[in-house]
């Protein structure tokens, strides 16, 4: 196994190099030493890099933010041609009896599939949760059920839910890193419908509510995406954020109150916004090494990546003092060589986050040497090895 680590230098304003050695002045960006959340998770949401994390894993009660959940199946159903906008489904007494935050339906009352989703989304309401459940499924218990399997087929291991709004049951949870799954498959699975959550308000019924995600009201770059709130969960937010074309996924739970959720949030994200950032390394297909060839027409073969190492990287010099890049491969390889074979791999490390790991690919064909070449140069390997 061939091992070779690489050095990069950074500078603002200019891509990377291998070799040019570059002065930087870093900007201004403290480390996060805690959260006041019982449960929280950043991510950046290109990358899919973890910028911190608290108690990610721990299952706790999700109350509202599970709506989201049931906006992912409407939105499922609307791609696949199985709900439609303009839709209208009745509205049932449980719904209508439901309790907690409310669109105001009425029983009997056929709405509009887009004003569920904006009373779901906007105003929160149990009501109109109920009735989507109802909607597509029939009753909120096999709903439920269809939320669990997405929620497992997403990769969502710690979760199961057994109503479609995030009412109190013990055995109805999730995780923070769960519904950060769950937040970046909405952005990338969904990107036509969006937009319905960063929406500020709603009227049906003539009474208008504001969105109830204090993010959208400051000015951080925020476009949704759900809070929540119960007595056992406290007060939780699903939230998403853009700045400079980067976006961030932020969960946090088990604050104290409205302000404090609002706060902290806004915190988190400011903070990783500051103290990170987005860079390509290495582009696909530009050569980042030449491993030696037996028996081929060519005594090298370049080594390249599959797609660009982009990757999320510390702002401050000190932290960027800490990134390695190491090459992984056996070698000589083999002739015949066809261009694209997998070799080995690329492995980004920067202390703190997570390790991530690349293809190498080899960037050309290789033929193999005539019979009589092969030949000859296994007779001179043979002399050289006595």
């Amino acid at each position: 196994m061939f091992l070779k680590k690489m050095r990069f230098f950074f500078a603002p304003f200019l891509s990377f190099c291998l070799i040019v050695t570059l002065y930087v002045t870093a900007a201004v960006a403290q480390p996060l030493q805690s959260t006041k959340a019982e449960e929280a998770i950043v991510i950046d949401h290109e990358t899919g890099t973890v910028l911190l994390e608290k108690n990610a894993d721990k299952r706790m009660p999700t109350s509202s933010m599970s709506k989201t959940m049931t906006i992912y199946l409407v939105f499922q159903a609307l791609k696949e041609g199985r709900l439609k906008l303009d839709d209208k489904m009745a509205v049932s007494e449980k719904a209508w009896r439901k309790g907690g935050s409310k669109m105001f339906v009425k029983v009997g009352d056929r709405v509009k599939v887009e004003d569920l989703i904006r009373g779901v989304v906007i105003q929160s309401g149990n009501d109109a949760t109920i009735v989507l459940a109802e909607g597509i499924s029939g009753n909120e218990d096999v709903f439920a059920e269809s939320l669990t399997q997405q929620a497992q087929a997403m990769g969502m291991s710690n979760s199961h839910f057994v109503n479609a709004s995030g009412w109190p049951d013990p055995d109805h949870y999730s995780t923070a890193r769960d519904l950060a799954v769950l937040a970046r498959h909405l952005l990338t699975d969904f990107p036509e419908y969006y937009h319905y959550f960063s929406e500020k308000s709603f009227k049906y019924n003539d009474i208008e509510q504001p969105n109830r995600n204090p993010l959208l009201f400051r000015n951080i770059g925020a476009d949704g995406i759900k809070t929540g709130h119960t007595e056992d969960a406290g007060f939780g937010l699903m939230g998403s954020a853009v700045r400079n074309g980067r976006r961030l996924v932020v969960v946090v739970n088990g604050l104290k109150s409205e302000v404090e959720r609002a706060d902290e949030s806004a915190r988190l994200l400011e903070w990783a916004f500051r103290s990170f950032e987005n860079r390509t390394l290495i582009k696909a297909g530009e050569t980042v090494d030449e491993a030696a060839v037996w028996l081929g027409a060519k005594e090298t073969v370049p080594l390249v990546t599959e797609k660009d190492v982009y990757v999320t990287i510390p702002v401050l010099q000190t932290e960027r003092d800490k990134l390695n890049v190491t090459l992984s491969y056996e070698a000589p390889l083999a002739a015949p060589i066809a261009k694209g074979t997998a070799v080995g791999t690329l492995k980004v490390e920067v202390a703190g986050l997570e390790t991530h790991e690349f293809k190498l690919v080899t960037g050309e064909d290789v033929a193999e040497l005539g019979l009589f070449a092969r030949t000859l140069a296994k007779a001179k390997q043979l002399l050289l090895n006595r």
